[in-house]
């Protein structure tokens, strides 16, 4: 669709939105957009839109979460942006899940995971990294 602007929302369930709020600011620089109240808040890197809910009740008092997601991802404008912020993840005392890597099509990532074990990819996509 020609009026689309690309995927730039995803809305996460958490156990603790201020523990998330803090992890995503600190460690990723997002912006705190707006948080209508403790269990709700919506972040921003500029043209995406991130929303943390806190999960019911219910939902916490199973040993596991459901999965659905296997991963999201921020895109960087450069290459060299890719191991930039693997440094920076580092640097926070975050382990990496898998090492950044070029791949075959040119796209260089990697991934690491949030304080709900959401797995994060930061990549270089060429098609649309050198677009933007």
């Amino acid at each position: 669709m020609s009026s689309w602007l690309g995927l730039r929302h995803v809305a996460l369930n958490v156990r603790d939105v201020a523990k998330s709020v803090d992890f995503y600011q600190r460690v990723l620089g997002m912006k705190l957009e707006w948080q209508p109240d403790p269990d709700n808040a919506y972040l921003t890197s500029g043209p995406d839109n991130l929303a943390l809910h806190r999960l019911v009740d219910s939902a916490k008092s199973s040993k596991e979460l459901v999965r659905n997601l296997d991963h999201f991802g921020f895109v960087v404008k450069h290459k060299e942006n890719v191991d930039e912020w693997a440094a920076r993840i580092r640097s926070h005392g975050i382990s990496l899940e898998k090492e950044p890597r070029t791949h075959r099509d040119g796209a260089r990532s990697f991934y690491f995971r949030d304080p709900d074990q959401n797995l994060i990819q930061i990549i270089y996509h060429p098609p649309i990294s050198d677009g933007e």
